[in-house]
């Protein structure tokens, strides 16, 4: 399918679910790349995880605006507010929309179904019945690689069959992306849908498992790994995402008309993975190595006393592996960051977030 180009400069943007991690890092990205224009962060500020990592992102943000020439508008609240989407909506009336805003885990997902159905179903309607009713030149959102489930075939492709998830979390996100698709065939909305995998990195998510870790191996408690180690992860460092988004806002899928003189959905998903899935184990060992390195934690710790092997969680995949070869052919990028660089990056963070 053919792109059209988008020039992101003097227009207004619309992120939601920043100053989430994700979300924090892209508007800083726009705040530092664009020559003008507008950028929107929307988000409900919730405690799902200790808030404050939402309001350091946030002031990183608005000391960055401070330079920029780009406007940057903070709005606190849900995307679940249908009334308050509305608003914004009808009041800046953004010509691109990223839709970041999620109830994100898989295994928070099991004991809180009803905060995923809220955000991630109810809050993406939203979302779409706005971008229906203020058209945008292109409507960006984050699935996730939970939707492959427990997909044999390796690696991943957006071309697999995905209709077997196996936590709500995965279903939520494959829901997204079937209300997208047919949005974009009945209102002519130009979607893009980003499968996203493991990201980590700075000022990350404390759920994540390399934060978690950190934290249990920082207060002397003991880190459980799960499958007994046997899990491969595609791990995925926070500016790999970010540019990748970046680009994808820049081509959106192209309207056309089909033979019976209806739109053709401009409606495409997309995989954005490091591309090289990494052995649990040997991910823990780079961590445990450049935690020692940055001195979160001193060069003796008895890492073997502090590592306990489990059986698979309910909801987990034992593999995660990305086929990207199609974000590469239209985009013209490939992750580059690996997990040694990454993870440094994040112990250097941390030591000096957590001295402070």
């Amino acid at each position: 399918m053919g792109k059209v180009r988008i020039d992101l400069n003097n227009r207004t943007i619309l992120v939601t679910g920043s100053p989430g991690f994700i979300g924090a890092n892209l508007v800083l990205r726009l705040l530092k790349e664009l020559s003008g224009g507008t950028v929107i962060s929307f988000d409900n500020m919730n405690d799902y995880y200790d808030p404050t990592l939402k309001e350091y992102r946030l002031s990183l943000i608005e000391e960055a605006a401070k330079s920029s020439p780009v406007k940057h508008v903070f709005i606190k609240g849900s995307i679940a507010d249908k009334a308050l989407v509305d608003r914004t909506f009808a009041e800046y009336k953004p010509s691109v929309v990223v839709n970041l805003a999620a109830q994100a885990g898989v295994r928070y997902s099991i004991d809180h179904p009803d905060v995923y159905i809220e955000s991630n179903l109810i809050g993406f309607y939203n979302i779409l019945e706005a971008c229906r009713h203020n058209p945008v030149e292109h409507l960006v959102y984050a699935s996730s690689s939970s939707v492959y489930g427990g997909n044999k075939k390796v690696p991943f492709s957006t071309d697999d069959k995905v209709d077997n998830p196996v936590s709500l979390y995965a279903a939520t996100k494959k829901s997204n992306e079937l209300l997208a698709h047919s949005y974009s065939k009945l209102y002519n909305i130009p979607s893009t849908g980003l499968r996203f995998f493991t990201v980590y990195g700075p000022a990350g998510r404390p759920d994540m498992f390399y934060y978690s870790a950190t934290q249990k191996l920082v207060a002397g408690k003991t880190i459980q790994i799960f499958n007994y180690g046997n899990c491969k992860r595609d791990f995925t460092y926070v500016d790999d995402i970010v540019e990748g988004v970046f680009r994808v806002m820049q081509g959106a899928p192209e309207k056309r008309i089909g033979e019976d003189g209806l739109p053709l959905p401009p409606y495409a998903v997309y995989n954005i993975g490091g591309g090289t899935p990494e052995n649990l184990l040997d991910y823990i060992s780079t961590l445990q190595e450049v935690l020692v390195r940055a001195g979160v934690l001193p060069e003796d710790y008895d890492f073997e006393g502090h590592r306990e092997l489990v059986p698979m969680q309910p909801g987990d995949v034992p593999v995660t592996y990305a086929d990207s070869e199609a974000l590469e052919r239209d985009y013209g990028f490939t992750p580059s960051i690996g997990i040694r660089e990454g993870l440094r990056r994040f112990a250097e963070w941390y030591k000096a977030y957590y001295k402070a």
